[in-house]
């Protein structure tokens, strides 16, 4: 309990994001003041719903990019049968593993890597919200790009460059997994989450040097580790950036989390984009190191700056900023659907059948209404 403490005190970056930000709550509410709208920033991304601060949907974000530039993905609602699934796999192409997760997602949860057939019957069974399946991309590196442009300007500016790693353990032919757990910097901090996750699997030992992920969610609030990469940012990078930016016209401020081979592969233009976070995106570069709570503070505010100056110049062009009372529904209905993502993702682990699965009533209940909102239509991105 100690170490926990002191470790949660000299590490303001596992912070609750309530702590960290009511330090700087006051800019943004000066911001909500200036522009006479507590959604200021709704236009800083005309296309995208919300302006991408929370609540978009990946479906959504990737209609909007150039075709190759992200995974073959295809779109399933909690009505849809396991037949549509199947057919969906088979006009996709798609074989195992593949990646389930939720189309309107936050921090990696229900986040999965599929290995089978059966932990796909499984995932489906107990989602009670719409998600993507698509293509495993098996690059290496996965890096995180923060990218702004101003309305009107050919360019725009790269403010932060990252790579992500797993949160992972190595064997060392002794240990079982739940004592490399225990041993870990930050996993030892997750027990809960993790034992839950990887409950069948706790007793068995890793040779020496074996690895196991333990969550290939590659979030920084899903135990992932950021490392900068800053002194890569060059003309070459801006420029794939710009070009995405154009192609999408209307997405000028938010980040782009990618998988590639390498850094020199990135720059040349061969890479594919996970996600596109919009206004709601926190530039990661602050937790890579070297940033002390009150220097990453300051970085927020300026991005916050950034953020109200595009959406300025795009309202004065036309994109009007939200209605108050939409926008007030809007963010409670995401308040209620990150609640059941955070549900979902501490009870389900893959089983050994898909009958051990218990799915509470209340989750039923949601996946109905949802199947109901919900047709599949044109599925296939």
């Amino acid at each position: 309990m100690v170490n926990r403490l002191v470790h949660y005190i000299t590490h303001w970056e596992v912070w609750h994001w309530f702590a960290k930000y009511i330090l700087i709550g006051p800019a943004w509410l000066l911001y909500c003041i200036r522009a006479k709208s507590w959604w200021f920033f709704t236009p800083a991304n005309p296309t995208v719903t919300f302006g991408g601060f929370v609540g978009e949907s990946k479906s959504e974000i990737y209609r909007q990019l150039p075709l190759g530039t992200y995974p073959a993905t295809s779109l399933v609602t909690p009505g849809n049968s396991f037949g549509y699934i199947e057919t969906l796999m088979k006009r996709q192409g798609f074989s195992f593993p593949i990646v389930a997760k939720p189309d309107v997602g936050q921090m990696g949860l229900m986040f999965r890597k599929i290995d089978s057939e059966e932990h796909l019957r499984q995932y489906h069974r107990i989602m009670t919200v719409p998600y993507v399946i698509q293509e495993y991309v098996d690059y290496p590196l996965e890096v995180s790009v923060f990218y702004y442009r101003m309305p009107g300007e050919e360019s725009g500016h790269i403010t932060g460059f990252v790579e992500k790693e797993y949160l992972q353990v190595s064997g060392d032919a002794v240990s079982t997994l739940r004592e490399l757990i225990d041993k870990h910097p930050q996993a030892r901090f997750r027990r809960k989450e993790l034992y839950g996750k990887h409950e069948s699997k706790l007793k068995h030992v890793l040779e020496v040097g074996e690895k196991y992920i333990l969550s290939y969610a590659l979030n920084l609030s899903r135990g992932g580790r950021l490392i900068n990469l800053s002194h890569e940012i060059d003309e070459k990078l801006l420029g794939v950036f710009d070009n995405l930016s154009r192609h999408a016209s209307k997405f000028f401020y938010g980040r782009y989390d990618i998988k590639c081979q390498s850094v020199a592969e990135l720059k040349a233009g061969r890479f594919t984009i996970l996600e596109f976070n919009g206004a709601g995106a926190e530039p990661h570069h602050v937790y890579s190191g070297g940033f002390g709570l009150f220097g990453a503070c300051s970085v927020l505010v300026r991005h916050w700056g950034i953020l109200y100056k595009i959406a300025r110049e795009n309202r004065r062009r036309g994109v009007p900023v939200w209605h108050h009372e939409s926008g007030k529904h809007f963010l409670a209905h995401a308040r209620q659907h990150l609640r059941k993502l955070k549900l979902l993702d501490e009870q389900f682990e893959f089983a050994d059948t898909v009958e051990t699965i218990m799915i509470p009533a209340d989750l039923m209940s949601f996946a109905r209404q949802y199947a109901k909102a919900l047709s599949p239509g044109n599925d296939i991105l």
